[in-house]
């Protein structure tokens, strides 16, 4: 099955183990919520009648708005007559540090898009004021033909999507009944990450965190509505005992996920050098 890769180089996206996770996903699905959803590429590839993509990076989210406000086409239209003006090249860091420090006073989100395609490794990266600070991807980065062509791939897609910014624990899980089904793909308690670290300008994640998302999974669970959780149990010989605790106390399912990990193994507790990702369902 082709999937969709999303127009974004998300830190932590899962579009190269799509078809693994998407195995275990419930086959009838009204309405998806993806509580983390960054890039979105889980969002556009599972099917539902109804779909919302929810970040805390209302930077991402926000960019998606404008793609669906101008349509797929004049958003494309308008990224090249950007790239023009601005003289972006994947040589001159000279207009790239131009351009972000332009973006950093306007805050445009087709701007932002525009600058994390020419950063270093497409990178989201902020600073505690709001700022973007991710250096100039010489020489590698650029709005270049295959992310054109993904963003093309999105038309008529993203149209389709409620897009939502709120932290996960005051979005409103109420409305979500029997039929619905919700994907946590949160940032990873047991690794540090561009994504977790807290330099995007936001929180790291804590033990804490961890704790209320289990929680409301849990209230999720006693509803009848379906989860899924994305997560990683073993990294660099250290191990999620909060997963592995709440997993064996609500008789969770934990499956394994291949990431191009050598010996891959959840049930070995001790193994150094080990990362496992990890998919749990209540189903």
């Amino acid at each position: 099955m082709g999937y969709i890769k999303a127009p974004m180089n998300y830190i932590g996206n899962k579009y190269r183990i799509m078809g693994q996770i998407q195995k275990w996903f419930p086959k009838k699905v009204e309405l998806m919520v993806d509580i983390f959803c960054g890039g979105c590429d889980v969002t556009f590839n599972t099917s539902a009648r109804e779909h919302i993509a929810n970040d805390l990076n209302f930077f991402v989210i926000d960019i998606y708005r404008e793609f669906q406000r101008l349509g797929v086409e004049e958003a494309i239209h308008r990224i090249d007559d950007i790239i023009d003006e601005w003289k972006l090249t994947k040589e001159n860091k000279d207009a790239y540090e131009r351009f972000r420090e332009h973006y950093n006073a306007t805050k445009n989100p087709l701007d932002l898009y525009v600058l994390m395609c020419y950063s270093f490794n497409y990178q989201f990266r902020f600073n505690s004021a709001h700022e973007y600070n991710n250096p100039f991807g010489k020489n590698r980065s650029s709005f270049n033909e295959v992310m054109r062509y993904n963003l093309r791939k999105l038309q008529g897609v993203i149209e389709q999507v409620r897009y939502t910014s709120y932290d996960f624990r005051e979005f409103d899980y109420s409305f979500m009944k029997k039929g619905d089904f919700l994907y946590a793909d949160p940032p990873y308690l047991i690794t540090r990450g561009s994504y977790n670290d807290g330099k995007r300008g936001f929180k790291g994640w804590k033990e804490a965190d961890e704790r209320a998302l289990y929680d409301i999974l849990d209230g999720l669970n006693d509803k009848g509505i379906k989860f899924a959780l994305s997560n990683v149990s073993h990294h660099k010989g250290m191990v999620n005992e909060i997963l592995m605790d709440w997993k064996k106390e609500r008789k969770y399912h934990m499956h394994k996920i291949n990431f191009n990990y050598d010996n891959c193994n959840y049930h070995t507790r001790n193994s150094a050098g080990i990362t496992q990702e990890v998919l749990v369902t209540n189903y």
